[in-house]
């Protein structure tokens, strides 16, 4: 029995990959995973007004696509013409189709191979041919505008006259020795055995057929969804199938364990659980309208387009190989003077022609970015995280000594000339060719806080850590003596750089500002006063918590944010404030001054992240993990971890076309669905936008920095929660 009990343990553990520590805090234990991704190949220079036809890969692992202008193969990136075989250049193709593992050719005068010794060929004596499918022991059946013709050892043993129906596909149905022939109305079944031709089905809007469930029904697709069909009475098993993400299918294929859809708008994979796979936009392929599904080389997938094909692969890896892709894009292309930067390109998608510029939030975005390498190195003792710390740390400590301010982070710095970003709000460096972006924002504040104290507990010398402690002080003391402001280089307080009471406590309790900006300054003054032992944080972070009803404010119910008449702050539910608020959280519980008001925080975690539990943010669920929780939902968490495309070019997506999504009404929150997409559906943005979001993106002109995955990645093995 003990055996026996092993035995099943031990099954369980490698079935799933989600365990319990000992404190019963449920971690991930990190193995490989399917991460799917595509390799677009585009259209050569000399093939701009080509039209494609068809696509296939043989058992050698070549691609061949067919096209008005011959046959075309992949060639450093690009569709360019295939002229391996020098025979078929000559030869007028008309469509191909991989049999038994080989290229099989339809031209005008015959169906051929090059495989099999070449001594398949089939002279169809068609000058209309048009389409031509394989059956069994290389039997052939050939349309053409005026015939159709059945061959049987390379002789022809059946035809009759077309009677002018287009013809859009034939399949061979292997199990019931006969070919089906789909026409824009109706089905014809051709039986081998009878050589009789038969009309099954009528229909509306025909456009492709596909065997499934060992050919016992019967997929057709149509302009408003899909039909099942039993495969021996073609009688309907359901209903049109029509809740799709876009119901005007042009071709459908099984591989595999899903069934996939080519649409007018995308390719999308259902799979045996129901669930649906979308595969739209540039990040996926050349274009949506889609013309063949094919299985490519391996276990890839060929989606041909009308303007190139894309290649779909499914790879294993695990998180952390995941981490190391990321790592070297952001490496590669991201890194300006230590900061994580925004990279922008010319035309979309073409990295040669991306540069680097300044953003907004230069400090906010790299004080994410050394926060991820600062858990990387706790993780890993890497050489490399280490030194990607000391080099982002310098980054953001310049911030703090380019301009004049004591105490005041710019947002960015730029040589002179070459700013970007927001021109009025740029100040000269005297004596220098330097510019400083002023006006900064809470959330450089925010960040910084958060980037440090990761950094001070973390990094292994000392000097360094003495670095980060003095900015920590040094903005302390910029808040307190300005009265719980942000002073700019006008004398006047920044915008959002405002926690004074008179601010703070003027707001409703239920616009969101009070209860965050309250959050904000009370998680500031606990840190400072932890790395720096200074009473007198300590004592007004007392003050405003007890006096000035600060502690009040941070335990106002995240569930009472909500509008209120006349208060732009309050017009939609900020998820800037999301980012800032949990960033926040993270020191407000680690420093807390008692076990008492740890005890609370640890509430107000909680409670925000139930509400924001529909989006499965990992880097919220591993911040309220970092509490000790045991239900914060790792298993959604891994899940969006494990979604996000491995291309973070700001593609333009669009998903509120689609007809298999349930809309919710409008709301405070923007919530658009009653799911959220996984990341590699929707457009590519960090953690202050909206995941509910269904339509948006850069055109293809903008790569994101890696740190979107990093960041949440090595919080999580810092945490504990990913081993």
């Amino acid at each position: 029995m003990k055996l026996c009990y092993f035995f099943t343990v031990l099954i369980m553990f490698f079935i799933t990959s989600v365990v319990f520590s000992e404190g019963e805090q449920p971690f991930y234990q990190d193995r490989p995973f399917v991460q799917d991704y595509a390799e677009k190949i585009a259209l050569g220079p000399s093939l701009s007004d080509v039209e494609l036809k068809a696509c296939g890969s043989d058992r050698n692992g070549r691609i061949q696509v067919l096209s008005n202008k011959g046959l075309l193969q992949v060639y450093q990136g690009e569709l360019v013409s295939d002229r391996m075989h020098r025979p078929l250049v000559d030869m007028n193709i008309m469509d191909l189709e991989v049999y038994r593992g080989q290229f099989v050719y339809l031209t005008d005068k015959a169906v051929l191979s090059n495989a099999w010794a070449a001594k398949f060929y089939v002279a169809h004596g068609m000058a209309d041919a048009k389409l031509f499918t394989m059956g069994n022991d290389f039997d052939v059946f050939v349309v053409g505008e005026k015939e159709w013709a059945y061959f049987s050892d390379g002789r022809k043993v059946w035809q009759q006259k077309s009677g002018g129906k287009q013809v859009k596909q034939i399949v061979f149905d292997v199990k019931r020795n006969r070919y089906l022939i789909l026409c824009a109305k109706q089905i014809y079944n051709f039986s081998v055995s009878e050589k009789k031709l038969d009309s099954v089905f009528e229909g509306a809007k025909l456009s492709c057929l596909e065997f499934i469930n060992n050919n016992k029904e019967l997929l057709v697709g149509t302009g408003q969804g899909y039909l099942r069909l039993d495969g021996d009475s073609y009688r309907a098993l359901a209903v049109l199938e029509s809740k799709l993400p876009w119901p005007d299918i042009c071709c459908v294929r099984k591989m595999g364990e899903k069934t996939w859809f080519g649409s007018t708008r995308g390719v999308f994979a259902v799979r045996t659980d129901g669930g649906i796979d979308y595969y739209a936009s540039k990040r996926w392929l050349p274009d949506d309208g889609v013309i063949d599904i094919v299985a490519g080389p391996g276990k890839s997938v060929l989606v041909l387009t009308k303007q190139g094909l894309s290649i779909i692969h499914f790879d294993r890896m695990t998180l952390e190989q995941k981490a190391e892709h990321f790592d070297r894009l952001t490496r590669l292309r991201h890194m300006r003077y230590g900061f994580s930067s925004a990279f922008v390109m010319q035309k979309p998608g073409d990295f040669s022609t991306g540069t680097l510029i300044d953003q907004d939030n230069d400090g906010t975005w790299t004080s994410m970015y050394l926060a991820g390498e600062v858990f990387r190195y706790a993780a890993t003792k890497s050489d490399e995280s280490l030194a990607n710390c000391y080099e982002a740390f310098e980054a953001l400590e310049r911030l703090f000594t380019i301009n004049p301010l004591e105490g005041f982070p710019s947002r960015a710095f730029e040589r002179r000339g070459y700013k970007v970003s927001d021109p009025d709000r740029w100040v000269e460096v005297e004596g220098d060719l330097w510019d400083w972006k002023a006006t900064t924002s809470s959330d450089e504040i925010v960040g910084h806080f958060f980037a440090y104290s990761n950094f001070i507990e973390i990094m292994p010398d000392k000097a360094w850590r003495d670095r980060a402690i003095a900015l920590l002080d040094q903005t302390m003391n910029h808040i307190m003596r300005n009265d719980w402001y942000l002073i700019d280089y006008d004398g006047k307080p920044t915008q959002w750089g405002k926690w004074n009471k008179d601010y703070v406590n003027r707001l409703p309790r239920q616009v969101g500002d009070r209860k965050l900006n309250s959050t904000e300054v009370i998680s500031f003054l606990q840190t400072a006063y932890h790395f720096t032992g200074k009473e007198i944080y300590k004592e007004k972070a007392y003050e405003l918590m007890e006096k000035d009803g600060y502690l009040d404010n941070i335990m106002i119910p995240i569930t009472e944010i909500g509008r209120v008449e006349g208060i732009d702050l309050s017009t939609e539910w900020n998820h800037s404030d999301d980012e800032l608020a949990f960033l926040s959280y993270w020191n407000l519980y680690r420093y807390a001054f008692t076990d008492e008001l740890r005890e609370k925080y640890r509430r107000v975690i909680r409670e925000h992240w139930e509400i924001e539990r529909p989006e499965k943010n990992p880097l919220w669920s591993f911040i309220y993990a970092m509490t000790g929780a045991a239900a914060y939902d790792l298993d959604e968490a891994i899940w969006y971890l494990k979604e996000m495309p491995l291309d973070f070019v700001g593609w333009r997506v669009k998903n509120s076309h689609r007809k298999d999504l349930e809309f919710i009404k409008g709301n405070f929150r923007n919530q658009t669905t009653t799911k959220v997409l996984p990341p590699d559906e929707r457009s590519i943005s960090k953690y202050n936008g909206n995941a509910f979001r269904l339509d948006g993106g850069e055109g293809g002109l903008r790569e994101f920095s890696g740190d979107i995955y990093l960041f949440p990645y090595w919080m999580g093995r810092y945490v504990g929660v990913i081993k």
